[in-house]
């Protein structure tokens, strides 16, 4: 598994976490700031700039192994990208889960094929899991139903809104069994027979995520894209930083505006002066609970009981 994870890293193994931030950095002011207006207002969506991210390193920095894991990496280059564009940074959030769920499973296989890829940015994803969450807390029924066949599940039902998602694209998903109270989870490819992507609904500056509803009729999941079976167990493991990979957009989004409003001093500062909450005591607020995130994420794998009092 460890020879594992090194491949994964391939051109960006001998990068630390500053380098692969900086490497990030780079990209996003150079590629990614450049083509902001056109994902925002056209619904382009930035392939290029996510295959140049995974070569940087940016999706295979947290991946769980026998040592346990650590997000910091992967949360400061999902926030420097964000200080530019949320909807990019919302799409390696979607990849950074996806690579998160493949490498907490026991599916080593899985790992060495469409992990590997994912995590180096050769293929993209993304994850399935609002309604399944939803559906753990009562909020929701479950959308997706799986039978038992050999060799696998059949798998049918509808997700409203998936992202990060194309013809090539796989992403995780957690189906209930016909008839019981077992959930399984597995990675779905997009390109399976009975898959079908949608883009019917437009949204607001969000349409360059691709963004799709997900029709799955009698779609073939075969054991060997299985990640837990049940997953129960799985589900709680992966949990704390399925959530935490989130603050990433949030404090990239958070910087951007800070910087905004320090563009505006010159011109506006006589009457900015007077609002109560200022650039200053925003970017002391964001530095402060970075450094909270900082300590949660270094042991997502252990510090359940920190993450609850994080949320709460």
């Amino acid at each position: 598994m460890l020879d594992s994870l090194a491949r994964v890293r391939g051109d960006a193994s001998a990068l630390a976490g500053g380098d692969v931030v900086a490497a990030v950095r780079e990209l996003s002011v150079r590629e990614l700031a450049p083509i902001v207006r056109k994902i925002d207002a056209e619904g382009y969506y930035p392939e290029s700039v996510m295959r140049a991210f995974g070569r940087a390193g940016a999706f295979g920095s947290h991946l769980p192994n026998a040592n346990g894991a650590n997000l910091v990496t992967a949360i400061r280059a999902m926030s420097a990208a964000g200080e530019h564009c949320l909807s990019t940074s919302f799409c390696m959030w979607c990849q950074d889960a996806l690579a998160w769920y493949i490498f907490a499973s026991g599916n080593d296989a899985l790992k060495e094929t469409i992990g590997h890829a994912v995590a180096s940015g050769a293929a993209l994803g993304g994850t399935a899991l609002s309604n399944p969450m939803k559906t753990f807390f009562g909020i929701e029924q479950i959308r997706l139903k799986g039978k038992r066949v050999a060799g696998g599940y059949v798998v049918r039902g509808l997700l409203p809104f998936v992202s990060n998602l194309g013809a090539d694209h796989y992403f995780g998903a957690v189906f209930e069994i016909e008839d019981t109270k077992r959930y399984v989870m597995a990675v779905v490819p997009c390109a399976a027979e009975g898959v079908t992507l949608a883009d019917n609904t437009k949204f607001v500056a969000l349409d360059g995520t691709r963004t799709f509803s997900v029709q799955m009729r009698d779609v073939t999941i075969a054991d060997a894209l299985v990640l837990a079976d049940p997953s129960d167990a799985y589900i709680k493991r992966i949990r704390a930083g399925f959530v935490l990979l989130q603050t990433g957009m949030a404090f990239g989004l958070v910087r951007g505006c800070v910087e905004l409003m320090r563009e505006t001093k010159a011109p506006l500062g006589h009457i900015n002066k007077y609002l109560d909450v200022q650039p200053e005591a925003l970017a002391e607020q964001a530095s402060t609970l970075e450094a909270t995130v900082d300590q949660l994420a270094a042991t997502p794998l252990k510090r359940l009981r920190g993450f609850a009092c994080l949320i709460a």
